[in-house]
């Protein structure tokens, strides 16, 4: 009995190590939320799930090393609540970034970006008017197009050299103009319009020069917000899988180890032997 306490006491320290990468994956997107994503509520979950996971361990050992039966038996059922939230919840984050991504563009290194290729729960919260005025203000405080800027031996960049760049999904749809409205590169943020036609995309007449306005009104800006978001969230969740993959088999082992020290608990003490019969029965031939 004292090896199988032992048993849980480790496996409860395990779970508590692991409910650290999930508390750090919510830090890490509330570090986003503040600096790039600017959406801040999506990484409340992870934080309060980690935060669960790390209380509910610590009762776990605790009731092993003391062989408290009430806070083993707390420790198993939360945890078996914690388990199914965090199951749910990478699904959630599968289902609602599962459409969209950005599109290829003959001779450019980047990607452009179209609201239309979004659709369900997070396209709607992201583009809706109570949200968008506070995101795209965000992105703007964020000064990540004003730091787009590059020069090559103090000679700013020309335009085959932007065209070359790996923008992120923010950089191309909230701080230049769509590729189709045949805009004229000057620099990062500064672009002409053309002798052409511009597109039908409404984002062409959005644009703006003013480096306060640039495309933060754009539809392509919200979905380059979508597009960071899914990036996000597909980084965390991976690490979310492989945890929670450890979390059901490190639960089973535990719920297993628990059953034992029932079963021992109900039987004599330990070290009594024990005879079912006082006499061997005869044989009668």
């Amino acid at each position: 009995m004292r090896a199988s306490n032992h048993l849980i006491g480790a496996l409860n320290f395990l779970t508590f190590l692991l409910s650290i990468p999930i508390l750090g994956g919510g830090i890490w997107l509330s570090s986003r939320a503040s600096t790039t994503d600017c959406l801040r509520f999506l990484q409340w979950p992870l934080i309060v799930i980690g935060i669960s996971i790390m209380v509910v361990s610590l009762a776990g050992f605790a009731g092993a090393c003391y062989r408290n039966t009430f806070l083993m038996r707390l420790y198993l059922v939360v945890m078996f609540v914690v388990i199914a939230v965090l199951i749910g919840f990478i699904i959630f984050a599968y289902v609602v970034t599962d459409k969209g991504s950005g599109r290829a563009l003959l001779n450019r290194a980047y990607l452009d970006y179209y609201l239309q290729d979004y659709s369900g729960w997070l396209e709607e919260r992201v583009a809706s008017n109570a949200y968008w005025p506070k995101i795209s203000a965000c992105v703007r405080d964020s000064k990540v197009c004003g730091r787009m800027g590059r020069t090559i031996n103090s000679v700013p960049e020309t335009p085959q050299m932007f065209y070359l760049r790996t923008l992120s999904p923010i950089q191309s749809g909230c701080c230049k103009p769509p590729t189709e409205c045949g805009y004229i590169y000057q620099n990062e943020t500064v672009w002409n319009i053309g002798s052409g036609a511009m597109a039908a995309n409404p984002d062409c007449a959005r644009w703006s020069n003013d480096q306060e306005m640039l495309c933060y009104g754009c539809d392509s800006c919200k979905a380059g917000v979508l597009a960071s978001l899914k990036k996000s969230w597909r980084k965390v969740s991976v690490i979310n899988i492989i945890v929670m993959i450890i979390l059901v088999i490190v639960y089973i082992i535990a719920y297993t180890a628990f059953r034992n020290n029932r079963k021992m608990d109900n039987d004599e003490p330990y070290g009594e032997a024990r005879m079912t019969k006082a006499q061997p029965s005869r044989i009668n031939i």
